[in-house]
């Protein structure tokens, strides 16, 4: 086990991409203009987190798409599509179509579990087979399947002028190693490392234990240790942490202000375990980069592991986005030992 941190080798970042009601479009190329900075600060990944009936990223998939036509380097992902909305054998048509689209880019991070406020939802989304509905690991199951190349029909071959495959098209090659899952459980974790999938570990994490402890990073280290002890690829199996990080370098002291009471109204929620799943929130961190470094390195989830997905606030600015990424680049990502990408 490591007993160092390792030098972070690909950063990333995570956006919701926020829009007004009224002018839809104005935040989705907000969306794009970020990520689009990420590739010229030199990021390795930007993330989309999925959104339904909200006013964020309801389809990531598909602004998937339109950044791969903007970009030519930096990897696309989602952080997470629930997979309780959708249809694994569309799904996978999807990623495969946007995956050949970006040239080899993309990094479905995807979730099972019901629908959020399923009962508000379920006429709308499964009116005939709700109750039948599998929303267990077997929807994840099929999905892989079915990206890796596994036949998805009994049919292969010509029927009259139409030529059909049994697997789904296009195929893409080494999608099915890109694919990840976001989980905040020790079962999930040992699930995705048994079947082979990447794994996305948040700012989120479950206290399974009823009596403590409460650490955070120690919880969040036992599920990284547990996946890559169910993985083939064993300490190399690739994991991603997202904490919520705003170095405040170039920041005004208007932003500085605003992103420590930003942290501060989240704190309360970081003591102890919340709610029927007992939920554990890490910190937000908010400090000059060299401040931010020094916590993440005595961070015991972050020293094992060399990849991140830094998650942004959900209520800022476009310009807080710039001025953040910015300094995540160039100063946050180098004290942390990361050279940025060509």
């Amino acid at each position: 086990m490591s007993s160092t941190p390792r030098p972070l080798r690909k950063l990333g970042f995570l956006t919701i991409g926020l829009f007004d009601e009224s002018d839809p479009r104005r935040g989705h190329e907000s969306t794009l203009e970020i990520i689009e900075l990420g590739e010229r600060l030199g990021f390795d990944s930007a993330w989309l987190r999925h959104r339904h009936l909200q006013y964020g990223i309801s389809s990531p998939v598909a602004v998937m798409a339109a950044a791969s036509q903007r970009t030519r380097r930096i990897e696309l992902g989602t952080a997470v599509i629930p997979l309780g909305w959708e249809n694994p054998l569309r799904l996978a048509e999807d990623l495969a179509t946007v995956d050949i689209l970006s040239g080899g880019r993309i990094n479905p991070g995807v979730s099972v579990g019901p629908p959020m406020h399923f009962d508000d939802i379920k006429g709308a989304l499964y009116p005939d087979t709700a109750d039948a509905e599998d929303f267990s690991y077997e929807r994840v199951r099929r999905l892989l399947d079915l990206v890796r190349g596994k036949p998805a029909s009994d049919f292969s071959g010509t029927r009259g002028f139409e030529v059909f495959s049994d697997r789904v098209q296009p195929h893409s090659p080494g999608l099915g190693r890109r694919l990840w899952y976001g989980g905040g459980s020790l079962r999930s974790a040992r699930w995705a490392g048994e079947h082979g999938m990447n794994f996305l570990t948040s700012s989120v994490v479950k206290a399974e234990a009823p009596e403590g402890p409460y650490d955070f990073a120690e919880i969040q280290l036992s599920h990284i240790r547990a996946f890559r002890a169910a993985h083939p690829d064993g300490e190399e199996a690739r994991v991603s942490q997202g904490l919520v990080v705003i170095p405040t370098d170039s920041a005004s002291p208007e932003q500085r202000a605003r992103y420590q009471e930003y942290a501060a109204k989240r704190t309360p929620r970081t003591a102890s375990p919340q709610g029927p799943a007992r939920m554990m929130f890490a910190p937000d961190i908010v400090g000059t980069s060299q401040e931010i470094a020094e916590r993440l390195q005595a961070h015991a989830a972050f020293r094992e592991v060399d990849e991140v997905a830094f998650a942004l606030p959900f209520t800022f600015e476009h310009e807080d986005y710039v001025q953040i990424l910015t300094d995540m680049a160039t100063k946050l990502g180098p004290a942390l030992g990361w050279r940025p990408g060509a």
